[in-house]
């Protein structure tokens, strides 16, 4: 199979994250290079259930985000702490002079929005029968929103969309950027997401049985479920050329059960067999996997049975990096695409944090230590409830 041509690749111009380890690229390459865990137990204050989380530092901070106004609530006080990145905002703005602003498209991810404002907003109305006068369900909870703040904030004006499957959420807006550039909507496009932690998907997923009352563990012997995050994230993906590029990606919607992967992986398979298809690559060609890996027993297992139908037994190196950021639903496809992209440009192999006994039982190769590694084509998975997968494929331009 001949591979595409990098000038029909789409480079990744600029990004930018925060996450429960930090600020930042480097204080995530840092925490997911070394294994370093940010999950902690208690960690709001709000949540009692018996858990692990990963909060991001300083949204708690109320000070800081007084000039939000109105659009002020958890989710967007993320997506500001990581558009405040100078290096990213100049590099959009590059982007409107040179294409206008109504050619930069902005697809962005999310699960849950600002939920955790309406949360908050029937709490004291169960106390006082009022609405807080701070409530503002367009502007915090709505899943326009995300698009709406990041757009004003960045000066963008093209087309914009708001994508919400579940845990696939901010991995999808990828193909959709990819699809807008080549139809010719747009000509650059600003993707990504964000995902705040909140009471309802905690008591959602405990009530699922899948939350762990320990740190999560993804592929180890041991693993008990997921452990919960948030973060928020963006990349700039324009057709100049640049070191890292999104060679493909693919979707699938396997519709197996509401809440349990397919036990086989096949809508899995499905999507990392069509992301190597539309990278033109063999399975052979790529050096790393990072792994939806949410430590449940069922969904390892599944994508384990995905990865050896797709990449044979034992051999790519895997791993979840769940483990220092935990699941950020809405925004993990896009942590962990910069973390495959981080990858790249560190030629190494992040550890499967948290790991204590690799469950044999799965066949795949988990990466125990973080290694040097001659990496040129990465892939990221994201696979969400009701069978929305997708896998997204990231390539060294030189």
């Amino acid at each position: 199979m001949p591979p595409r041509r990098l000038n029909d690749m789409l480079g990744i111009a600029a990004s930018t994250i925060v996450h429960p380890a930090g600020h930042g690229a480097a204080a995530l390459w840092q925490a997911v290079s070394r294994g370093e865990s940010a999950l902690r137990s208690g960690a709001v204050d709000w949540c009692e259930l018996p858990c692990w989380l990963g909060a991001v530092p300083g949204v708690d901070d109320d000070a800081q985000f007084a000039h939000l106004g109105a659009w002020d609530c958890r989710n967007l006080r993320l997506a500001w702490l990581a558009l405040r990145d100078r290096a990213f905002a100049d590099a959009v703005t590059a982007a409107v002079a040179a294409h206008g602003a109504a050619r930069v498209g902005l697809v962005l991810g999310t699960s849950t929005s600002g939920i955790r404002s309406t949360e908050v907003a029937y709490g004291a109305r169960k106390g006082d029968g009022q609405w807080p006068a701070n409530f503002d369900y367009r502007r915090h909870h709505s899943l326009d929103a995300l698009c709406r703040y990041t757009a004003q904030t960045l000066g963008v004006e093209g087309p914009m969309a708001t994508i919400s499957t579940a845990c696939s959420s901010s991995a999808k807006v990828f193909l959709t950027a990819q699809r807008w550039i080549e139809a010719g909507l747009v000509d650059a496009a600003v993707v990504g997401g964000a995902d705040s932690l909140c009471l309802s998907t905690l008591h959602g997923f405990d009530s699922l049985q899948l939350l762990s009352d320990d740190v999560c563990r993804p592929f180890d012997a041991g693993r008990k479920g997921i452990s919960i995050g948030e973060a928020a994230g963006f990349a700039l993906l324009t057709r100049a050329p640049s070191r890292i590029v999104f060679a493909g990606g693919g979707e699938s919607s396997d519709a197996w059960h509401m809440s349990t992967p397919h036990p086989e992986g096949r809508g899995a398979q499905a999507a990392m067999q069509m992301a190597l298809d539309a990278a033109g690559l063999r399975a052979s060609d790529v050096g790393y996997v990072n792994a939806h890996g949410t430590a449940t027993p069922a969904n390892d297992s599944s994508e384990s049975a995905a990865l050896r139908a797709v990449f044979g037994a034992g051999t790519v190196p895997v791993s979840s990096t769940k483990g220092v950021t935990g699941h950020t639903l809405g925004a993990a496809g896009i942590v962990e695409a910069l973390v495959s992209v981080l990858a790249l440009e560190h030629q190494a192999l992040p550890p499967s944090a948290n790991l204590r006994e690799a469950d044999d039982q799965l066949g795949v190769n988990v990466v125990k230590q973080g290694a040097a590694a001659p990496i040129r084509h990465a892939m990221s998975n994201s696979f969400g409830f009701g069978g929305s997968n997708c896998s997204l494929v990231f390539s060294r331009a030189d």
